[in-house]
């Protein structure tokens, strides 16, 4: 088997410059939410590891997840694929297509046996021995666990490929599911979204290019460093929250304002992703920035949860349900939020108290 070249030497082949080099592996520290100590290691496994090779599957799904991946923008998802990786198949970044592509993913399999990352975007159709979602002539279920059984990792980008996305809903006519109990025993990063941050993906994937393992995840199987967090927990709308003080309509005072939108079916008490502090493109915003609720994409079935997504959770009731149904969803995770739900919980029973005693000294008076 030929050598395959490091990052470094893609750098170099391209003519870039050893400062472009670093500049580049200093982004890709900080994206993968690795301290700066961290950077020579960094370093050095990009200048001597060679490019992982990278097989991305497309099942049941809309392709959203890739469209997102192309917007990444540190790095750019051309210096990714030209630079970082060594990307041998995937249906919508490929020039071919065809019989002889589809040889080529065979060619691959058998070459990079045990050695290349599997990332599969779209859900498995089952229904009718798979037939509702079918690539090169074979039934979708079939390619992916042929291609998963020789891979070194697999990632599922996508609430699809986690556990089903859209083709699952209700009454999930084609049977569609997430791709983890069809890849044997073998461990699935589960990246989850409607679709996916583009840097969350960028970084997922070249943690285990530059490090050759997985990184740290929670109870269920996603990158801590990108979902360790609720939305709510990172929601610059937080502080009108602790305050009483929620928007009725999209269209009242409270909307206009920027207070809460918990009341309109916002399901970041309970949703775990890094929307609030990466946000989108380039940074710039994020739905609830944007003036709508977060409707919980990265949640398993989320698209069944209530009669629509501007279903409240759980009744409105005091607010110290809600932190504990981000404690609920936190079992196994962060247990800090649940801390920081019960102590603003605390603080904030405590304030009304107070404000309670001194309007009542006012009316003895």
């Amino acid at each position: 088997m030929e050598k395959r070249e490091s990052m470094w030497e893609a750098y170099r082949r391209r003519g870039l410059s050893r400062r472009s080099f670093l500049k580049g592996c200093v982004a890709l520290t900080s994206l993968m939410g690795l301290s700066t100590d961290m950077l020579s290691q960094v370093v050095e496994a990009a200048e001597t590891k060679p490019l992982p090779v990278v097989i991305w599957l497309h099942g049941h799904e809309c392709t959203g997840c890739d469209e997102s991946f192309i917007r990444s923008a540190a790095p750019l998802a051309s210096d990714l694929v030209l630079t970082n990786i060594a990307l041998e198949y995937d249906h919508l970044l490929s020039a071919a297509c065809g019989e002889p592509f589809e040889h080529h993913l065979e060619e691959t399999v058998q070459k990079y046996w045990g050695q290349y990352i599997l990332a599969v975007e779209g859900a498995v159709s089952t229904t009718d021995n798979g037939v509702y979602c079918m690539t090169g002539g074979k039934p979708f279920v079939e390619t992916l666990q042929k291609v998963a059984r020789g891979a070194a990792a697999i990632i599922a980008y996508g609430t699809c490929a986690v556990s089903g996305g859209i083709q699952a809903a209700k009454p999930n006519p084609t049977g569609s599911g997430g791709i983890a109990h069809y890849v044997g025993a073998k461990q699935v990063i589960e990246v989850p979204g409607c679709p996916p941050i583009p840097e969350v993906m960028t970084g997922v994937v070249m943690h285990i290019a530059l490090f050759g393992k997985l990184p740290t995840l929670d109870a269920e199987n996603r990158p801590r460093q990108f979902y360790g967090n609720r939305i709510h927990d990172t929601c610059y709308r937080r502080p009108f929250f602790d305050a009483n003080m929620f928007a009725d309509r999209y269209d009242d005072a409270g909307a206009k304002a920027g207070w809460c939108l918990y009341k309109l079916g916002c399901r970041g008490p309970e949703t775990y992703n890094s929307c609030g502090n990466m946000r989108w493109y380039h940074g710039m915003s994020y739905p609830i920035q944007s003036g709508a609720a977060c409707i919980g994409c990265s949640n398993v079935h989320f698209w069944d949860e209530g009669a629509s997504f501007s279903d409240r959770l759980p009744q409105y009731a005091p607010l110290v349900d809600i932190d504990t149904i981000g404690a609920a969803a936190a079992i196994g995770t962060t247990a800090a939020v649940a801390v920081h739900g019960a102590l603003s919980v605390v603080q904030r029973h405590k304030r009304d108290q107070e404000e309670a005693e001194e309007k009542g000294q006012v009316e003895h008076k």
